[in-house]
């Protein structure tokens, strides 16, 4: 470890400059670099990876560590400017709770206009609109996922290059029995797997059960359970299953393909967000950059949905405070404290959400990684609040109680209605999630360089609000031509069907 200072002095990048306590530094810094801070120019204390927090001013041992304006944990012993601020000398302290009563917003305006008024998708014979055209195998048990794959490769096989049919997928899943019926955890799968039937993507769905499942088709569907419905028990296996299959797909794919694509108002999209594979530059680029393409869709009528409650921890007060109304701002509250005793009946704290990936990246506390992650949802008001897997119906934006891991929370987004999700990723995340299709967004342009197979959009120059406002119309427009047909580099890859993953809750039976 050399302690030899280069020439010139590091400027760390403060997001609330003279209110925060700490910058980001955006190349490694060696102990002993000059850093400017709030008391003029230091030698750094530590060496400071790339992307990680210095301060710039010191903090007692006890006080309260801000950055974008906000707390985001607790010094736990003194620290000098010019440290290294992480893990070893910052911790979350005890949370504050409901803040104070709820209070009407004002008027809202979007950072810009919208700059597409039509996208081109189907429209269902219901009315609904739909970005992609697929037929469904939907297994209603782990014990026909395997059937469902096979049916869905040959299918796809048989019916390869039809105009019209973005293809014929398998909607696996590893639950449907071994579970008490009736439960919550239950009734969260039949949900999900209500939503996932009856999404707008999915042109025509053909139900597999093996037969002898807790989660039997009319669970899912009620009493119209579809025709095309197969037992595999019932037709004597896999075989005489995957058999059957193909002739009735054969029957659903000439009117699936006869469909076109029709300009169709981008009120009627549902956008999903997602961040994964955080780093400390998600607050800072891809997130507020998504959150302006939000606010776009916002403006022009559409919905969009966040989730990840494990990831507002700490970062609530601010969706509180853009609550539409008070029993909006007393649901956030309430899902606060479900988390917090779920989590502790489960042995373990909201504060071990941030990753080793996460930590890596520059993330301390999930206080600050959820102050990085509500940006995803700009600025508009929130208007509800729904359940897991519940179908999202209100105009603007709408909160989703979800779980943080990604794969559960765009699961149950995707049951919810969205036809489309919006991924940011600093660390490199790989996913997919059809029957929606799925941008994903670096937060650097390092990482977008390095993965370019699988990153469809480059937020790391949005370093500032006007290049973030700039990127984000530029996004909102990405955003519409996925939406209209051009494929993203996850669905390329054939990411969306072992992605599907509900939210598994309750005794395993």
């Amino acid at each position: 470890m050399t302690t030899t200072a280069p020439a010139g002095v590091v400027e760390p990048l403060v997001p609330r400059p003279g209110v925060d306590d700490v910058g980001l530094v955006l190349a490694d810094v060696e102990r002993g670099t000059p850093v400017r801070t709030a008391a003029g120019v230091v030698a750094a204390a530590d060496d400071i990876p790339a992307g990680h927090k210095v301060a710039v001013r010191a903090v007692a041992a006890g006080a309260p560590v801000r950055k974008y304006g906000e707390v985001i944990g607790t010094a736990r012993r003194d620290i000098p400017a010019g440290a290294h601020v992480h893990v070893h000398n910052l911790g979350i302290g005890p949370h504050a709770g409901p803040g104070a009563a709820h209070r009407a917003g004002g008027s809202w305006r979007p950072p810009a206009a919208p700059t597409r008024e039509h996208f081109l998708g189907y429209r269902r014979p219901d009315g609904r609109a739909a970005t992609r055209n697929y037929i469904a195998v939907l297994p209603t048990v782990n014990c026909s996922a395997t059937v469902a794959r096979l049916v869905a490769q040959a299918a796809n096989a048989a019916h390869a290059g039809l105009p019209g049919l973005d293809g014929v997928i398998a909607l696996t899943h590893g639950l449907g029995c071994g579970l008490a019926e009736g439960t919550p955890g239950d009734e969260i799968l039949r949900r999900t797997l209500r939503g996932y039937a009856a999404h707008p993507n999915v042109a025509a769905v053909l139900p597999i059960s093996l037969g002898c499942e807790i989660n039997q088709p009319e669970h899912v569907f009620g009493a119209t359970v579809p025709a095309e419905t197969l037992g595999i028990q019932e037709l004597g296996g896999t075989a005489a299953t995957v058999n059957a299959a193909l002739e009735r797909i054969a029957g659903m794919a000439g009117e699936v393909a006869a469909l076109r694509r029709e300009p169709i108002p981008v009120a009627e999209l549902t956008l999903g967000l997602q961040c994964g594979g955080s780093d400390a530059y998600s607050g800072l680029t891809a997130n507020p950059t998504l959150g302006v393409a939000a606010d776009l869709l916002v403006a022009a009528g559409g919905r969009v949905v966040l989730g990840e409650t494990p990831e507002i921890y700490g970062a609530e007060h601010l969706l509180r405070d853009r609550a539409a109304t008070p029993e909006v701002a007393g649901r956030i509250d309430e899902l606060i404290r479900w988390w917090q005793e779920y989590t502790a009946r489960n042995g373990a704290a909201l504060d071990s959400n941030p990753s080793t990936g996460n930590k890596v990246g520059g993330i301390t506390t999930i206080w600050e990684k959820s102050l990085g992650a509500v940006l995803k949802a700009g600025t508009s008001p929130l208007n509800d609040v729904v359940a897991y897997a519940e179908r999202v119906t209100a105009a603007g934006l709408t909160f989703m109680d979800t779980p943080g891991y990604d794969p559960v929370s765009a699961t149950g987004m995707v049951a919810g209605g969205a036809n489309l999700l919006a991924f940011t990723t600093g660390r490199g995340s790989v996913f997919g999630s059809r029957p929606a299709p799925c941008l994903k967004i670096s937060t650097t342009s390092q990482l977008f360089e390095r993965m370019r197979g699988d990153m469809d959009f480059d937020a790391g120059p949005a370093m500032s609000r006007d290049e973030q406002v700039h990127f984000g119309i530029r996004l909102f427009e990405a955003l519409v031509d996925l939406a209209s047909g051009a494929p993203s580099k996850s669905e390329a890859l054939g990411f969306g069907t072992d992605e599907i993953v509900p939210w598994q809750m309750g005794a395993v039976l």
